[in-house]
């Protein structure tokens, strides 16, 4: 079964750091997307809490994983989150529903934001890192890999 995980920050095509290039080049993008939710800044990353009744749009892209079940181990590890106390986890990965931009819908990985955040953080547009300037806008996705359903 083929496995996703929606990036809206540094995993984003064009925004991965040096020391994640080799984990993140095995990561295939599928197309640009979005979830109901609110996006913040949460230093030189941002963090996202999705909600299903939001009028915000948290947006990025999805992202086919390999088959090397590895690979969540080495995201998770990148993502602050510690398997032994998920409470004080940086982020917490759970599914969400994607809406992609050619009107399908794709269940995700996502990585939720288990920092505290405040008003003041909130990244309006939704998308990162335009408002926080921390790295160049992602190029194109050049590969359009149709996705199994299921």
């Amino acid at each position: 079964m083929t496995d996703y995980l929606f990036a809206y920050g540094t995993l984003q095509p064009g925004l991965v750091p040096v020391p994640m290039y080799e984990v993140a080049r095995k990561l295939t993008p599928i197309g640009k997307g979005y979830v109901r939710g609110v996006l913040y800044s949460v230093g030189r990353y941002p963090g996202a809490i999705p909600d299903a009744h939001s009028p915000h749009q948290i947006s990025g892209t999805v992202v086919e994983l390999p088959e090397d079940r590895d690979i969540l181990r080495l995201l998770d590890a990148y993502e602050g989150i510690d398997p032994d106390s998920p409470k004080t986890s940086e982020y917490v990965r759970e599914r969400q529903t994607v809406e992609l931009a050619d009107g399908r819908s794709v269940e995700c990985w996502f990585y939720r934001c288990n920092l505290p955040v405040s008003p003041s953080q909130i990244i309006a547009s939704g998308v990162w890192p335009q408002e926080v300037g921390a790295a160049t806008p992602s190029p194109p996705i050049r590969s359009h890999k149709p996705m199994a359903d299921g």
